[in-house]
């Protein structure tokens, strides 16, 4: 089992065993073409009433090895492996931004973007899970989707908006920005709102309608 995974496995061990669901059934999954995926998405008016980031606790070392969350995708999405010191600090790797086509070697001119942010995910239903749940979904490491190491400035850009009011700045990478926004509404059964609804509805059609396959979180 590979660290991600190994990370995830144990967050949701922790989740299902509050629920009494410790010996959870083969996980469920979703697969369909892009445009059908869209289509097939929940319509629901958003809420944010009551929405603090503290809901979410985020970049835990869920496997005890030293490693964050956010380390752990840094590892994971380098493409020029870096050095793993003390601590977890990890120094002379390599990274690429597909946000906006562009490569990184410090650590500290990335952000770990959640690909459907903490805030829209609280709007779009997150608000009626329990604390334990919104920490697996902002450490999910059990799909290479909802989190991805971009650049800061282009992540801060973005804040807490939808694809109805932000995209990538680079051109070539909406589309799989598009398919990996869609998964990740579903992968956590995330509802969205008329305007991104109809947002995602237009880009799906400009894009290669290729097959989203996902499973479900729980």
């Amino acid at each position: 089992m590979n660290r991600r995974l190994r990370a995830t496995a144990t967050i949701l061990t922790a989740v299902l065993a509050t629920t009494g669901l410790a010996h959870p059934a083969e996980a469920a999954g979703y697969s369909a073409p892009l445009t059908t995926a869209v289509a097939n998405l929940t319509v629901a008016a958003e809420n944010r009433t009551g929405y603090s980031r503290d809901l979410f606790p985020h970049w835990v070392d869920a496997d005890g090895d030293g490693c964050t969350t956010r380390d752990e995708v840094l590892l994971a999405e380098a493409v020029g492996a870096p050095t793993v010191g003390s601590g977890c600090a990890l120094s002379g790797g390599r990274w690429y931004s597909y946000y906006d086509n562009a490569y990184w070697t410090a650590t500290g001119d990335l952000d770990i973007d959640h690909m459907v942010p903490l805030a829209e995910a609280w709007d779009s239903g997150a608000r009626s899970w329990t604390t334990s749940r919104r920490q697996a979904y902002a450490n999910d490491l059990g799909d290479s989707r909802p989190l991805a190491a971009v650049t800061d400035n282009v992540n801060q850009a973005k804040s807490d908006q939808d694809p109805a009011s932000w995209l990538p700045p680079y051109a070539a990478a909406r589309c799989r920005y598009v398919n990996e926004w869609v998964a990740t509404k579903i992968r956590w059964r995330l509802t969205v709102d008329s305007a991104e609804k109809s947002a995602l509805t237009s880009l799906a059609g400009g894009c290669p309608n290729a097959t989203i396959s996902v499973t479900y979180a729980y």
